[in-house]
């Protein structure tokens, strides 16, 4: 008997069939992927399973009953929990808390048992590979534990279903094999997960079916072994299988596009924060893609941060086409041509409440104004343009940005970047938990970029990603560069090993 159905699954917006007639079924103890690219329906699809949306057509059966979850809470009680991509947790409360919000255990008089929470708390996350303290305010670890303790959560409260949105989108490799583990021991206890990841690698390593989405329809469900990589890319773009090939074999040939004999658009010299920096320098000619490489925590984040004055430096200076920035700070970062896209779109990037068109425009209202009046033509023009030349898909510029799938907020945030025409992008982890699709047109539109003469900073934690989009790696360690890659050094190999090399070298002086 399967765990949960979907039968003939429907829900419409105002403009947008966002599902249309969607069908599986997941059984007891599969782990069943669930694909497609961004705006394909797989957010919206997850929350009708959850109570947030109600189908407009079609229904969900869960343990062989219809099942109408009012609100997420029904679902949850019912064994139906779900771990979110962006962790949903309450981050000013500790660890132990979080773990045990609204079930926390009690004294014979009936107060909280605080000792005998922490104990239990720190049991548990040992089993899911996290030493921190339990005490500790959650918000001070890192996304990676952050997303372990929301797993944890999730299976705490016996659940018989557990659907996991992008959940290895912040972890480490040591944290992705943690998670697997789980996630074979939720297999054999007949708890069915439903798995939704962009990477094509986890997917064949831990699922054992597949349920394709395109544009709100259902284009494929079967046994995820029986169907090849290059056919399910294919599925997923709704493009011919020698269409796939052809552009995944010309994509980003490594080439330098970058003029080796300009002076460079971008310096920076000896930046040292007593945080994470130590004398970091590089530089990045005009047309040049250049990739900071490394382990999570090697300062990667922190280096872009610090050029774009949004992390503190005790030393070290920055120039933007000759022009010394001293340490700089947002305000003279971005009078100078420097535009930042950072890690965390939604934390710091977009603004959810917000339409298109204003998400757009936040960074040039001045130049839209004139004696204070802002111009909507100007405005429109420049959204217009953007939303064109980006393919963003969008009812109209007037539709919340908060109800567009992830990959088109990724592109409304690089729109905004783009309006205010700057000379060097600084990108952190740009295709981070986007589709293939959508993942392929920001890579164009990188490379795109750096040909109109775009000094580009590119941070990713997908190695491969790293070496075809960039020209030139600095490879970090512990905020210090201990490599640069050039030419035919550009190499995953060259780049695990200068990673590997400098914590051998660590190991040898310690």
């Amino acid at each position: 008997m399967p765990l949960l159905e979907v039968v003939g699954v429907s829900k419409v917006f105002p403009g947008v069939r966002a599902l249309d007639d969607v069908s599986f079924t997941l059984q007891p103890g599969e782990v069943h992927a669930l694909v497609g690219e961004n705006g394909a329906g797989k957010s919206t699809l997850i929350k009708v399973l959850t109570g947030v949306y109600q189908p407009d057509g079609g229904e969900v059966r869960y343990r062989d009953e219809a099942a109408a979850f009012a609100t997420p809470m029904d679902a949850q009680k019912a064994g139906i929990s779900t771990i979110y991509q962006e962790v949903n947790l309450i981050p000013l409360m500790s660890v132990a808390h979080n773990l045990f919000l609204g079930r926390e255990p009690r004294s014979r008089f009936g107060t909280l048992d605080e000792t005998r929470m922490n104990r239990e708390a720190a049991e548990i996350l040992r089993r899911y590979g996290v030493t921190a303290d339990p005490r500790r305010q959650l918000g001070t670890l890192a996304l990676g534990a952050q997303q372990m303790v929301a797993l944890a959560r999730a299976v705490m409260i016996d659940a018989r279903v557990v659907i996991m949105d992008e959940p290895t989108s912040s972890l480490e490799p040591r944290e992705v094999e943690t998670l697997f583990g789980v996630i074979r021991d939720l297999h054999a206890q007949g708890i069915g997960i439903l798995y939704v990841s962009h990477r094509l690698d986890e997917l064949y390593q831990i699922c054992d079916t597949v349920t394709i989405l395109r544009d709100g329809k259902l284009v494929h469900t079967g046994r995820l072994a029986d169907l090849e990589r290059i056919k399910l890319v294919s599925l997923m773009l709704g493009r011919d299988m020698s269409e796939v090939r052809r552009e995944g074999a010309t994509a980003f040939s490594g080439e330098m596009t970058g003029d080796t004999d300009a002076a460079p658009v971008l310096l920076a010299r000896d930046l040292n924060s007593r945080r994470k920096l130590h004398d970091i320098s590089f530089d990045v000619k005009p047309g040049e893609v250049v990739g900071l490489g490394g382990l999570l925590g090697a300062g990667r984040s922190e280096t872009i941060k610090a050029i774009g004055g949004a992390y503190p430096l005790d030393g070290g200076s920055v120039e933007v086409d000759g022009t010394s920035l001293g340490r700089p700070t947002t305000v003279r970062a971005v009078k100078a041509g420097i535009a930042i896209q950072p890690e965390d779109r939604k934390a710091e990037g977009i603004v959810a409440g917000l339409s298109v068109r204003e998400n757009i425009a936040l960074a040039v209202l001045p130049r839209m104004s004139r004696f204070g009046v802002v111009s909507d033509a100007k405005i429109d023009a420049v959204v217009d343009k953007y939303m064109k030349r980006l393919q963003i898909k969008a009812s109209s510029p007037d539709q919340r940005v908060g109800d567009l799938s992830g990959g088109n907020q990724q592109k409304v945030l690089l729109a905004r970047l783009l309006a205010t025409e700057p000379k060097v992008l600084l990108l952190d982890e740009p295709t981070r938990g986007i589709d293939v699709g959508a993942k392929a047109e920001v890579q164009s539109l990188i490379d795109e970029l750096a040909g109109e003469g775009l000094g580009v900073v590119l941070v990713s934690s997908d190695a491969e990603e790293l070496i075809e989009g960039a020209d030139r790696v600095v490879v970090l360690r512990d905020g210090v560069v201990v490599g640069n890659l050039i030419g035919d050094q550009v190499t995953t190999e060259d780049l695990l090993a200068t990673i590997a090399a400098a914590a051998s070298s660590d190991e040898g002086e310690s």
